[in-house]
């Protein structure tokens, strides 16, 4: 039986997210908390639907939470009728366009979701290394300057110039990016050639996760060619090194971006999991 969560399911759901990282195989866009109050206030804002067995265990969990132009799919996590599942959750989506994440290797996810009307759009790769051995690299060079900030016109500026697909930042508004890089846990290098901004690298620190993440980096298009992905890559490891409950430093890189997966491969680091990006847009061809 398919039907609406409940509080008394949270134990049920729980056990399903620890089955699942227990296994980077059965890897699905989920929940963040491992207890009970955690997923409470984390399903308060969303549509949370399970697939319950003959013996009432809860079998398979997804949710529909908003995320950009439309909602972000949680799951299929579990086993069972993932399809019905989906095509609950999908009809709950009031037409909006539906983002789902998982596991190149998750075939049965991925199975379910090609089979509910999702279209696979690209595949992410993550790549990690040693924040302390990839920071040994760090070096400015003569003619450039590295800085911890940047004006939220000038970042607009480069990022509207180097980037191609994550455009969603470009509507942040001067008053969001000052909030997002106040922020403890986010980072900024940037690198100015005769003042004026030609490259950034932006990091996440996880501490929990023993971890940094970087994740973006831009180089102006007239800058490239020049080693300045090298130079941020490892001037961002040395931010990240500088902290001492960080370990490792993790990239990603679309499929497209072969530039950034060459980078990251010569600098040393490994390819540790692949995530597809998948959308159900029943909004296409509309006028």
């Amino acid at each position: 039986m398919i039907r609406p969560m409940q509080a008394t399911d949270a134990p049920d759901v729980l056990a399903l997210l620890h089955w699942m990282d227990d296994a980077p195989e059965r890897e699905v866009f989920a929940p963040d908390a491992r207890d009970a109050a955690a997923l409470h206030d984390e399903c308060e804002d969303r549509v949370c639907l399970v697939s319950e067995g003959t013996d009432g265990m809860v079998q398979a969990y997804c949710a529909l939470a908003p995320f950009r132009d439309g909602l972000a799919l949680e799951g299929p996590l579990g086993s069972g009728d993932l399809s019905g599942l989906l095509r609950r959750a999908v009809a709950r989506a009031d037409g909006l366009p539906v983002y789902a994440f998982s596991a190149r290797d998750n075939l049965d996810a991925r199975a379910a979701l090609e089979g509910a009307g999702f279209t696979a759009m690209h595949t992410t790769d993550f790549y990690t290394g040693r924040a302390a051995h990839l920071a040994r690299a760090a070096r400015v060079p003569g003619e450039y300057t590295a800085e911890d900030a940047l004006p939220p016109a000038d970042y607009r500026a480069l990022f509207r110039a180097a980037e191609d697909g994550w455009s969603g930042r470009l509507e942040w508004t001067d008053a969001q990016l000052r909030a997002h890089f106040a922020r403890d846990d986010v980072r900024l290098v940037v690198l100015r050639r005769s003042g004026r901004p030609v490259g950034f690298a932006e990091l996440e620190l996880n501490a929990e996760a023993a971890r940094a993440d970087l994740t973006y980096v831009a180089v102006h298009p007239a800058e490239r060619g020049q080693g300045l992905g090298r130079v941020l890559l490892a001037l961002a490891a040395a931010e990240a090194a500088a902290h001492p409950e960080v370990r490792d430093l993790r990239a990603r890189a679309h499929d497209h971006a072969r530039a950034a997966r060459a980078l990251y491969t010569h600098a040393g680091m490994r390819h540790c999991r692949s995530v597809v990006t998948y959308l159900r847009d029943d909004t296409d061809g509309e006028v």
